[in-house]
């Protein structure tokens, strides 16, 4: 997207805030993808949908990610929070939906693998006393859907649609037969900032219910299976299992098999011109589940 089609959102964002009594003073772009993360004051973060039309249309996911995350934080989980000064909407400006978060000054050292395993198991812990609706597996069953239109679209051929959807629809059956509950969702090392006060974790936006092994399959998937750091992976794991955490080796293993499967459908939207590493990404994933 060329700078100039981001003034839009960055005004909503600052907008937004003036209208709540807080003027931006510092527009620092933290991240822009699917979303646009905007530091609009020492201690305010914005972050904006940049394509209200794209596949995640309306406010309702924003609410859910909002609810949990307040939950989280309020318990003292190790989350980043959203900012105290602004209500927490969801809020919507000139078509652009968004939140407000608290910013936190990143440490600049890599996250320990038993670091990453407790707090993951912290989270999972503190989100069994969620109340709110949410929907159950709803990465891996919005992406069995998204396959459909990938499908019209010619995306990929037709041997690969085929096996997307059979290991999705596999993998989706096996891990409902595991207790559920409220989990990360997207649980992939973006998705973790080493701050200064700690590993904290962000992006609550893919919340949903399921087995706690669909979130340790996406923290580990890229360890294990694409980086070959089976250190990492396991180390993730066994600071989960010394935490408390139960894992059953079956639900990992459909669990990385869902993964991978939802990882290779979003590629079209995620990627419409790959890289050659992304391009060798894909290639793997889907040797990986041909093989699985």
């Amino acid at each position: 997207m060329p700078t100039e089609d981001i003034t839009a959102p960055i005004h909503a964002a600052t907008e937004t805030a003036r209208n709540h009594g807080i003027i931006a003073d510092r527009c620092e772009i933290l991240q822009r993808a699917n979303t646009l993360v905007l530091r609009l004051t020492e201690t305010l973060v914005a972050r904006v949908v940049l394509d209200p039309d794209g596949p995640r249309q309306g406010l309702e996911w924003f609410e859910r990610e909002n609810a949990v995350a307040r939950h989280l934080a309020e318990l003292e989980a190790p989350v980043i929070p959203m900012h105290p000064d602004i209500p927490p909407g969801p809020h919507e400006h000139s078509g652009y939906p968004m939140n407000f978060w608290q910013y936190v000054t990143r440490s600049g050292m890599e996250p320990e693998p038993g670091e990453i395993g407790r707090t993951l198991f912290r989270c999972h812990e503190l989100l069994r006393s969620f109340r709110g609706d949410l929907p159950e597996l709803a990465i891996p069953v919005e992406s069995l859907k998204l396959l459909d239109s990938l499908e019209e679209q010619a995306a990929f051929p037709a041997s690969v649609i085929r096996l997307l959807r059979g290991r999705l629809v596999s993998s989706l059956a096996a891990l409902r037969a595991y207790p559920m509950q409220p989990l990360h969702g997207d649980a992939h090392m973006g998705n973790l900032m080493n701050t200064t006060g700690g590993l904290l974790w962000t992006d609550w936006e893919d919340t949903f219910s399921g087995p706690v092994e669909w979130d340790l399959a996406s923290i580990i998937w890229n360890a294990r299976l694409l980086d070959g750091e089976h250190a990492t992976a396991d180390g993730i794991l066994s600071a989960y299992e010394a935490e408390g955490g139960a894992i059953h080796a079956e639900a990992l293993h459909h669990g990385l098999v869902a993964r991978a499967a939802v990882m290779s459908a979003w590629y079209p939207i995620l990627y419409p011109e790959p890289s050659a590493d992304r391009q060798d990404k894909l290639r793997r994933r889907l040797e990986w589940l041909e093989t699985c």
